[in-house]
């Protein structure tokens, strides 16, 4: 690896309570010490889901029963103090398309349809409102707005990173919320580590193009066609170049391929799993 900027602070297992429940998540203390949001990374531990889905799984279309699925998302909004009807989801289809949302939108996803499709990223300046997006081994990135009080939150698989969804949600922040990048607080959530994402010379070529001067810190050559790629540093290096100050940024340590049993992963699995969520909400 070269040289780039000290790695923020990183993710911290939280245990507490959901319905008298043990219910474990992630957050981050950078974005915490804002002051200002309430926000969270669920393990797939502490829900009531079964088989392949055990136990919090958040998707209700892998096949899960719903009524499961809702119950987790019961725990969710108990566990960050958050009402149920406010989570608005995303409709991922690796896009680098970004949405405003406001309380028009409340419930979107979990307790009525969507109306949208094809959308990676959320932002909003409405307290209350959850923005919600979900993972099994894609980026999270998570930005808080201290100023203005505005927030985003965008899923990052690769050809989102190579898409620069990072600095799309900064741009659609500027344009309804007059966001600066240097005023933004941003996390970079558990995904799938360098190790363990292997990819195929199209989309190592596509990197290469995108980050020509980073090649060499994002890429390591395997030497049969196959490339391992660091999803992390990409995306720290999107926002770097977005205007996000390098202490602004925490970025994960933690692999959801690497911890199957706390997280996870598509790769991991085979497929035969259900999703992670990521909440970001301003507090009220």
């Amino acid at each position: 690896m070269g040289q780039m900027e000290t790695l923020g602070q990183m993710p911290i297992l939280r245990e507490g309570k959901a319905g008298g429940n043990d219910f474990p998540y992630l957050y981050f203390p950078l974005l915490e010490e804002t002051g200002i949001v309430k926000h969270c990374f669920t393990t797939r531990q502490g829900g009531v889901s079964k088989g392949i889905f055990e136990s919090l799984n958040l998707s209700f279309t892998r096949g899960d029963d719903p009524e499961a699925v809702r119950e987790n998302f019961r725990r969710v909004s108990k566990a960050l103090g958050v009402e149920y009807g406010n989570f608005v989801f995303t409709e991922q289809t690796h896009t680098t398309n970004v949405r405003r949302v406001g309380r028009e939108d409340a419930g979107k996803g979990l307790t009525r349809e969507r109306g949208y499709t094809d959308v990676d990223g959320l932002i909003t300046n409405e307290p209350g409102i959850v923005l919600s997006a979900f993972y099994a081994d894609c980026v999270p990135l998570y930005f808080v707005d201290v100023r203005h009080k505005a927030i985003g939150l965008a899923h990052s698989g690769w050809r989102g990173t190579v898409g620069r969804i990072g600095k799309k949600t900064l741009e659609a922040m500027h344009t309804e919320y007059q966001t600066d990048p240097q005023d933004v607080v941003c996390a970079i959530g558990p995904s799938i580590c360098q190790g363990c994402y292997e990819v195929s010379g199209d989309v190592a070529e596509a990197f290469a193009k995108e980050f020509p001067d980073y090649e060499g810190e994002l890429l390591e050559d395997k030497g049969n066609g196959k490339y391992q790629l660091d999803l992390w540093r990409a995306n720290e290096r999107v926002l770097l170049d977005a205007g996000v100050r390098p202490g602004h940024i925490a970025v994960t340590n933690l692999c959801t391929c690497c911890h199957p049993k706390l997280l996870f992963s598509h790769r991991a699995t085979q497929g035969k799993r259900g999703n992670l969520g990521a909440f970001l909400c301003l507090a009220e």
